[in-house]
């Protein structure tokens, strides 16, 4: 009996040991929530060449919950709202939207591509979703901050 009680004691001792000095995995951040658009980049290969601002009035708005995503754009310069409405999935660095509805110029837009796969810089207030060509080359990314 001692012999079996004492085996056990040093099992608990290895498995909380190992507990103690193993380290977590890093977290990663979360994309859930509502993220309102901040910038545009432009890119050369993997370096940024320019930022464009957004004009007065254009607003960009992509809302991420459960494995849903929804994102809605209003722009001064056309009279003409966009949305659209899916899925998606994140990795530690992609990002991957499938569209299933969307207003009628996105639905026209969908009946080519339904699915958007971006590399991803998410950090915990602010992401980045970059268009990656053929080559493996960034070309593009939508800036976003999180809204409070």
């Amino acid at each position: 009996m001692k012999k079996i009680f004492g085996g056990l004691m040093l099992a608990a001792a290895i498995l909380v040991t190992t507990a103690l000095t193993t380290p977590a995995p890093k977290a990663m951040h979360s994309i859930e929530g509502t993220w309102q658009l901040q910038s545009f980049y432009n890119y050369d290969g993997q370096q940024v060449v320019d930022t464009v601002y957004l004009v007065p009035g254009y607003r960009q708005v992509k809302m991420y919950y459960n494995g849903k995503v929804m994102w809605s754009r209003t722009d001064p310069n056309d009279t003409i709202g966009r949305f659209g409405y899916g899925s998606y999935r994140i990795t530690q660095d992609e990002l991957t939207e499938v569209i299933e509805y969307g207003d009628h110029y996105m639905m026209q837009a969908l009946d080519t591509i339904r699915q958007f796969s971006f590399e991803l810089v998410l950090g915990d207030e602010t992401y980045s979703q970059i268009t990656i060509d053929e080559e493996g080359n960034r070309t593009f990314s939508e800036n976003y901050k999180r809204v409070d």
